[in-house]
C-alpha cells in the first residue's frame, strides 16, 4: 500500500495522515484476497515475482552507480561529506548495536533455500563454497556501497532524529532525490514504486502458498501433521493450510492497528521480520550437528568439513551466534513490540508442538476404530 501511494502521488503524507486503524483494516482484506489467490493458482504470478525481482535488484545497482555518477552529469549536485576516519568506522557497541545484530544475519536470509539443490552441482565440493562466497561478497558490497552512496545523500542526523520515517520511506526518497539529480523528476520513483507494488504482491502470494508446499509436501509430513491440513483443492493447494497462515499473519495484522502512526507499523514489522527469520536457522544449525553425529549412515558429494571437530565447532558456533543476535533482537524499548517480538515465536514454537501432538492423537484415535 506504501509503495501504490508513492507510484500514484509520488509522495506518502496521504498514507500517513490515514488512521493506522484503517490501514491495518484494508491491509487485512488485501491480505485475505491473496490468501484466496494463493489457493487458486499461481502460475502468472510467480512470472511477475521473478520480473519484479530481476529488475529491483537491477534498480539497486543503478541506484548506486548512478548515485556516484551523479556529479559527473550535473555539477551543481552537493552531497553530505563523510568522515571514514577509524573512530567513526568503529560502531558504538551499546545496547542498539547489539539489538540490532539480527538485520546481519537476515540480511543473507534466504541462500539456505539453495541446499537442495547442492549434489547436482557438477562439482559440489569446489562450486558450492564458491557461490556461498560470492553470495556473500554480493550482500555485502551491495550494503556496504548502498550506505556510503545514502550517507552522501542524507544528513545523517535528520535520519537518526526521523528513524522510523526513513525506515519506512528511505529508499523511496532515495530515488526521488536521484531522479531530481538527472533532471528526470519523479520518473525513477515511480518506476521504483511500481516496481515495489508488483514485486511485494507477487511474493506475497508465493509466501503464502510456497511454505505450505515444502512443509506439507514432504513424504515425512504425514507422520506428524493432522490430516485436515494435508487436503488439498483441485489447484493443488493446502486450503486448510493457507487458512492457518491466515490467522497466524491476520492476527499480527489486526494487532497493530492501534498502533500511532504507519511508519511506527513499518519499522516494527522490519524488526520483527529481522528477527523471525533468523531464528529458523537454529534449527538448521541443530539439524546440522545432528547429521554430523550421524555422518557414518549419510553419503553426500558435498560437506562442509570432513573433520568432525571442525564440523561441530562451526555448527555450534552459528547456533550460538544466531541465537543471541536474535535475542538480543527481541528487545526494544516499545513494550507492544516487545510484546510482539516475545510472543510471535512462541506462538510458532508451541504450534510446530501442538501439530505433531494432534496427528499422534488422530492415529490412536484410527487405531482404535479400527
Amino acid at each position: 500500500m506504501r509503495a501504490m501511494t508513492w507510484a500514484i502521488f509520488q509522495n506518502v503524507t496521504k498514507f500517513d495522515q490515514t488512521s493506522t486503524f484503517v490501514i491495518q483494516l484494508v491491509t487485512f482484506f488485501l491480505f485475505v484476497f491473496f490468501c484466496w489467490l494463493a489457493a487458486h493458482g499461481l502460475t502468472v504470478l510467480e512470472t511477475l515475482a521473478t520480473l519484479a525481482g530481476s529488475a529491483t535488484f537491477v534498480m539497486s545497482l543503478l541506484y548506486i552507480l548512478m548515485m556516484f555518477a551523479a556529479p559527473a552529469i550535473n555539477p551543481a549536485v552537493s552531497f553530505h561529506s563523510i568522515d571514514l576516519s577509524w573512530k567513526n568506522l568503529v560502531p558504538n557497541f551499546n545496547v542498539n548495536y547489539f539489538t540490532s545484530l539480527s538485520i546481519l544475519v537476515f540480511a543473507v536470509g534466504g541462500c539456505e533455500k539453495i541446499s537442495p539443490y547442492v549434489n547436482k552441482l557438477k562439482h559440489p565440493s569446489k562450486n558450492f563454497p564458491k557461490a556461498m562466497i560470492a553470495l556473500a561478497i554480493m550482500v555485502m558490497v551491495s550494503a556496504i556501497l548502498g550506505t556510503i552512496a545514502m550517507a552522501m545523500m542524507f544528513d545523517p542526523n535528520d535520519v537518526k532524529n526521523n528513524f522510523d520515517s526513513y525506515i519506512a520511506n528511505g529508499d523511496y526518497w532515495a530515488f526521488q532525490k536521484l531522479g531530481n539529480y538527472y533532471h528526470l523528476g519523479n520518473t525513477l520513483l515511480v518506476i521504483y514504486a511500481i516496481t515495489n507494488v508488483i514485486g511485494q504482491f507477487s511474493t506475497l502470494c508465493l509466501s503464502i502458498d510456497a511454505p505450505l508446499r515444502i512443509l506439507l509436501g514432504s513424504k515425512e509430513a504425514k507422520e506428524f501433521i493432522p490430516a485436515g491440513l494435508l487436503k488439498k483443492n483441485k489447484y493443488g493447494a493446502y486450503v486448510n493450510g493457507i487458512k492457518m497462515v491466515g490467522i497466524l499473519s491476520g492476527a499480527i495484522i489486526l494487532s497493530q492497528s492501534l498502533v500511532p502512526g504507519a511508519a511506527k507499523v513499518m519499522s516494527q514489522l522490519i524488526k520483527l521480520n529481522s528477527t523471525m527469520m533468523p531464528l529458523r536457522y537454529l534449527w538448521v544449525f541443530a539439524a546440522y550437528i545432528a547429521l554430523r553425529k550421524a555422518h557414518d549412515k549419510y553419503q553426500s558429494d558435498y560437506v562442509f568439513a570432513k573433520h568432525q571437530g571442525i564440523a561441530y565447532f562451526f555448527g555450534t558456533w552459528c547456533f550460538l551466534i544466531t541465537a543471541a543476535c536474535c535475542l538480543l533482537g527481541i528487545y526494544s524499548t516499545d513494550p507492544f513490540a516487545l510484546t510482539l517480538n516475545i510472543v510471535t515465536p512462541l506462538v510458532l514454537v508451541a504450534l510446530g508442538v501442538i501439530l505433531p501432538m494432534v496427528k499422534k492423537y488422530q492415529d490412536q484415535k484410527n487405531n482404535k476404530a479400527e
